[in-house]
């Protein structure tokens, strides 16, 4: 039995059967056409229903993570599994959204939740700062992203996707013109709030500090839950609505720099949660390579390496909460893990291959179709550099196998089950 408090087992079971409840609502009502709802700000398609189901399922293996956490922690902070519940209802919604509104109003919520569960270890100092961290520069970012939606809507006078889908087309936005300039404005506006929400270059400054201040189940939910809905909104606004050659070029940079810094700065770290940071900032940068493309392969490819990063990173925080009650924090504390736990070693040093594309795994597969549909679309350059930074991560990637099988810990690692 666990000894922490019954009122966070008993909140984290009743999540998790609320979540795995959701899923089979979900998945029983698949539609058979496409579904508008409350005046066409939300809607309902197979794509919806797949980002959906995916982020349930996410959201379900968080919390299952969360049920040991909470013991080795003793923490009694049964809000936070509360939290974690309204910002995954938030990012639901921010899927379904439809309506400029409706999209930042569900941004918001998941934002709120967000600066509260940064926070949520109130006795540690790297919580509070990285939940204040969070809190100014998400409401900047927020801003931003407002600005951006109230001057698409002076500029047009529709909110609707549909409706700016409907202008949009056949419509060349330029920097000539008072009007076009402004579009262009607020679509840039629009663009730069969600890659501070998505944690890409140049707007990643707060994601090292912010993962690595945050409790260990908080840092794993960052890393999986928000890649899944904001990526799905970003393709339902920017390849739906918004699409435009200016956009495509945008992200060709924002993907180029991810990868380049995400490569370097993880190989000057020396602690878990900050190298898989600059991990995550580095799978995003190629995760856009397929969402820069604006082709149908680009968005499956999109899909497939969304679906393959989540479970990699599922795979890595289960393993790093295991070991959470030797107080597990540096690289080098995984020395000799081999022998004091050669299960648990395996399975790290597979995810890590996967990680850094070695075939036949999974991560191989998502890194080629990524690199195939940029070059399907003549993004030559992108798949290089996605090519050469895979080549240098693999660096600090190994670099696990080779601490865990051949190094000599200063401490040991036991893993009690």
């Amino acid at each position: 039995k666990y000894d922490y408090p019954p009122l966070v087992c008993n909140v984290s079971w009743l999540g998790l059967l609320s979540v795995l409840i959701t899923i089979l609502l979900v998945a029983s009502s698949t539609p058979l056409t496409v579904a508008n709802l409350f005046y066409n700000n939300l809607i309902i398609d197979n794509f919806t229903y797949f980002c959906q189901i995916f982020l349930l399922v996410s959201t379900a293996s968080t919390i299952v993570m969360c049920l040991g956490y909470f013991k080795e922690e003793s923490l009694n902070a049964f809000e936070s599994i509360v939290l974690i519940l309204l910002s995954t209802c938030s990012m639901l919604f921010m899927i379904s959204a439809y309506d400029l509104i409706a999209m930042y109003l569900a941004i918001e919520l998941q934002s709120l939740c967000f600066y509260v569960i940064a926070a949520s270890k109130r006795d540690s100092e790297f919580s509070t700062e990285a939940g204040l961290k969070y809190f100014i520069l998400g409401a900047f970012s927020s801003g931003i992203l407002l600005f951006g939606c109230s001057m698409i809507y002076g500029f047009t006078g529709v909110t609707n996707f549909e409706e700016l889908a409907k202008i949009f087309t056949g419509y060349e936005i330029t920097l000539f013109g008072a009007q076009s300039s402004g579009i262009f404005m607020g679509i840039l506006f629009i663009a730069v709030g969600f890659l501070f929400k998505i944690t890409a270059v140049p707007f990643h400054m707060w994601a090292p500090d912010v993962y690595e201040g945050s409790p260990t189940l908080v840092t794993a939910f960052f890393s999986i839950a928000p890649k899944i809905s904001i990526l799905a909104n970003m393709v339902r606004v920017f390849i739906y609505s918004f699409y435009d050659p200016t956009w495509q070029q945008l992200f060709f940079f924002c993907s180029i720099a991810s990868m380049i810094l995400g490569a370097l700065a993880a190989m000057a770290q020396n602690k878990v949660k900050r190298l898989l940071a600059y991990s995550s900032i580095g799978h995003v940068g190629y995760l856009f390579i397929g969402f820069s493309c604006g082709t149908i392969e680009g968005i499956q490819s999109l899909l497939i390496g969304v679906f393959i990063y989540v479970l990699m990173t599922i795979n890595v925080f289960a393993i790093v909460l295991a070991l959470r009650q030797n107080r597990f924090k540096y690289i080098a504390d995984l020395g000799a893990l081999a022998k004091t736990n050669p299960i648990l070693a395996i399975t790290l040093s597979i995810t890590m291959f996967s990680y850094a594309g070695i075939p036949p795994l999974a991560g191989f597969r998502s890194k080629f179709y990524l690199f195939f549909a940029a070059l399907g679309c003549g993004a030559y350059l992108l798949a290089l550099i996605g090519v050469v930074t895979s080549v240098i991560s693999c660096f600090y990637y190994i670099r696990f196998v080779k601490i865990m099988y051949f190094d000599t810990p200063k401490k040991w690692i036991l893993y009690k089950p």
